[in-house]
């Protein structure tokens, strides 16, 4: 009666349990993965570093610290111009500014804009005079910004003004240099 109370382990059965059982048998392979899970990472994590930091550096070849390196990298981001306005040598010609200002509408027609050179078009503006127009490009009008206090002074803007006006079929003459006209009218 005992062989038939006794329940025996069938092969089957055997082999069900090896399969779900873990692959760490001993207290000395579980330290060895939990020392591994902690040491790997940390190991990994310090190449990356080392990779990021120093990879594709050569140390003695390496031009990175040379002058000719730092002087590329510290090249100036812009430059200052410092001119007398006043000189009419400094002053730029009305083509210029327009080249530099005014093209970017009056090349085109942008914003109802008369195009450089249409006669049609410039002729009523042409009619209201030299002085309307510099006043219109100092103070703006319709989508033209005011251009007074920008890039270029009043007496390059008059200039601008005359060249686009004479290129529409206009006959104002260029406007005096501000030394000369300074000089002109100063008492003697």
């Amino acid at each position: 009666m005992s062989d038939a109370s006794t329940p025996t382990a069938s092969p089957e059965a055997h082999e069900a349990h090896e399969e779900h059982s873990s692959p760490i048998r001993t207290p000395r392979q579980l330290i060895m993965v939990i020392v591994a899970s902690f040491v790997l990472p940390v190991i990994i994590i310090i190449l990356l570093v080392n990779f990021v930091a120093f990879g594709g550096k050569s140390g003695a070849g390496s031009t990175g610290m040379s002058p000719e390196a730092i002087a590329a990298r510290l090249q100036p981001v812009g430059t200052v111009e410092i001119r007398d306005v006043s000189s009419p040598a400094a002053a730029r010609t009305g083509e210029q500014v327009y080249q530099a200002q005014c093209a970017a509408c009056h090349a085109t027609g942008a914003a109802n804009a008369p195009k450089f050179g249409d006669a049609a078009a410039w002729a009523p503006r042409i009619a209201t005079g030299f002085e309307s127009l510099l006043s219109s490009v100092l103070k703006g009008k319709g989508a033209m910004a005011a251009q007074a206090g920008g890039d270029a002074s009043d007496y390059e803007l008059a200039r601008a003004v005359v060249y686009l006006a004479n290129q529409g079929g206009g006959k104002f003459a260029e406007p005096a240099a501000p030394a000369a006209a300074a000089a002109a009218s100063a008492p003697k």
